[in-house]
């Protein structure tokens, strides 16, 4: 079963906010740290630093190379995430609580 970010990888993960309505969390990783299986519901993520890694979803594997300042959705999904890159990331997801809404 895949666990909460925070509580399956806390040497990357912290909450930095939290209401009913979002939490926010801060990552942050070096060169060659890969995390375990975790799951994250719909999200905003914001890059605070460049970054490449590799995320590997039960479905496929994807490489991403992102620049500082970054800001996109991510729809809820579960993966191990590991940074592939020479530089350390620092990302911020804000994640919704909320549940999406049902088509009429």
């Amino acid at each position: 079963m895949t666990q909460d970010p925070v509580e399956s990888n806390p040497r990357n993960y912290r909450v930095v906010f939290e209401n009913d309505r979002v939490r926010v969390l801060e990552y942050r990783d070096s060169p060659g740290t890969k995390t375990t299986i975790h799951r994250h519901p719909d999200s905003v993520m914001i890059t605070a630093s460049a970054f490449q890694r590799r995320l590997t979803t039960p479905e496929h594997q994807v490489d991403v190379d992102l620049p500082s300042g970054t800001v996109q959705w991510l729809p809820a999904q579960e993966h191990v995430g590991e940074n592939t890159g020479d530089t350390d990331t620092h990302v911020f997801f804000v994640e919704l609580k909320e549940q999406k809404p049902q088509d009429p």
